[in-house]
């Protein structure tokens, strides 16, 4: 415990911004009520026509599939790097390229990207190539479903733990950009996904153990852009071309059946974690903890409080999404059953879970992406120049430019108002086609279109509340 208390309380820092003096209640009540209006927009619009709109497709040709392998060995390779420079390199989490990548370029940026141009992880997963190494060392080259196979009762369990380890460390743990601390933490979870994969099978434990497989392949059902096999090869699942598209965001959504109750509290994990981690930095919260936020203590200070208020959003946006749920079955006259009610619409709520992300991150990304490529020049803070970059300023001046600070507030700001409206449009469209009582269909989605209308405005008051840092 000494350990844990004693470790540097860095935490994602950065050249932070500044405090919008902008009409944001504006933005709160404008925002809220498209939401409110595209609902019900959306009931006065024939449903043959949206289902015309979800369908509709621009082909992009059938193109070559990558070869999965060897782009996995690569970022392997990439992984090894970065840990070696976690461990060996500068303490400064702003020099160092593993806290960097790891938190700017691969969960800030890449979580984006998937939620555009699709399942983007399935290629960089740097542990798949390993994986197949370890089987083809031992002499299995065929389609092994594990030591063990999984487990049915397992559902997606693994998976939400391991998020919700992984959201601890980022948003609780004193010092989850220090590299070296960072590089403990990848390799536990580099061990136990090749642990996973070898007991329960590669397919198996990715489909639901794997807590990053599970979230980046729900992401990438958002995208416009979607890749669908060419005859596919049915031993493996996998084809050597693919078909690509570009169609609806969040069309391949409507595809996937509903989802169990432990899929369920994965999704509503997700947005829970991304929802508290802006809310644990607003001078609200702090203040209901008694913390002066000008006199911020440091996270150890915060650990119990915040692991409170992690569990407890999770906690409270489930209990949130029952109760809608139940009033919709309830509305709906008994005509939909409860469970397919919970796992049916709680895809609708993916969107603004990447909403969220892109709006929080969005600052920091652009502040930390330079901070990463200056990284890369001197990794281990010997002095070298391998990109010969002669001046590594960081340039921060758009943060305190009006101009560039009103387009990214209203950025952030528009795509928190997208995403719901993208959810509520997705919403109607699965109760259309999966429940064939119309009336039954409209009823049971009032609640729920409520719940998303009262997060929009949250998440506007999130974005325009002062923060600390």
């Amino acid at each position: 415990m000494s350990a844990v208390v004693a470790a540097p309380a860095w935490a994602h820092a950065s050249d932070k911004g500044f405090v919008l003096l902008l009409p944001t209640h504006y933005y709160i009540v404008g925002g809220t009520l498209v939401v409110a209006a595209s609902f019900l927009l959306l009931l006065a619009v024939p449903d043959g026509f949206l289902r015309r709109i979800a369908t509709a497709r621009l082909d992009l040709g059938v193109w070559p599939a990558l070869p999965r392998v060897a782009i996995s060995a690569a970022s392997f390779l990439l992984l090894v790097l970065l840990l070696i420079a976690g461990i060996y390199g500068s303490r400064d989490p702003l020099s160092n390229p593993l806290p960097l990548f790891i938190w700017t370029i691969w969960w800030g940026g890449l979580t984006v990207a998937q939620a555009l141009f699709g399942n983007l992880w399935s290629l960089l997963n740097p542990w798949l190539a390993p994986y197949r190494l370890i089987r083809r060392l031992s002499g299995d080259t065929g389609s092994s479903p594990g030591l063990l196979g999984y487990p049915p009762w397992f559902g997606y369990g693994p998976a939400i733990l391991l998020f919700l380890g992984f959201a601890w460390f980022e948003l609780i743990d004193p010092a989850p950009d220090d590299p070296a601390r960072l590089a403990e933490a990848i390799l536990a979870y580099s061990a136990i996904t090749l642990a996973g994969m070898v007991l329960f099978g590669e397919r198996n434990w990715l489909a639901k153990g794997d807590g990053f497989a599970v979230f980046f392949r729900f992401v990438a059902l958002l995208a416009p852009l979607r890749a669908e096999p060419v005859e596919p090869d049915l031993s493996t699942g996998l084809s050597k071309r693919y078909r690509l598209s570009l169609g609806l965001p969040g069309r391949g959504l409507l595809q996937l059946g509903p989802l169990p109750l432990s899929g369920a509290l994965f999704v509503l994990l997700t947005l829970a974690t991304v929802s508290f981690d802006g809310l644990d930095k607003t001078f609200w919260w702090l203040g209901s903890w008694d913390v002066n936020p000008l006199e911020f203590p440091g996270r150890t200070a915060l650990m119990l409080p915040n692991s409170l208020g992690l569990m407890g959003a999770w906690l409270l946006l489930g209990a949130a999404y029952g109760l809608a749920m139940g009033l919709g079955a309830r509305l709906a006259g008994g005509r939909i059953d409860l469970g397919t009610l919970l796992g049916a619409f709680v895809l609708s709520i993916l969107p603004i879970s990447i909403g969220y992300h892109f709006a929080h991150y969005l600052t920091s990304f652009l502040v930390n992406a330079q901070y990463a490529v200056f990284s890369i020049d001197d990794p281990f803070g010997w002095g070298w120049h391998l990109l010969g970059i002669a001046d590594p300023h960081v340039r921060v001046s758009f943060l305190s430019d009006m101009g560039s600070v009103w387009i990214i507030f209203s950025a952030q700001a528009g795509a928190v108002v997208l995403v719901h409206i993208l959810a509520v449009l997705l919403a109607h469209l699965i109760a259309i086609e999966r429940f064939p009582d119309k009336r039954a269909a409209l009823a049971s989605q009032w609640p729920l279109a409520l719940l998303m209308i009262g997060y929009t405005l949250f998440g506007l008051w999130l974005l325009a509340a002062p923060t600390i840092g």
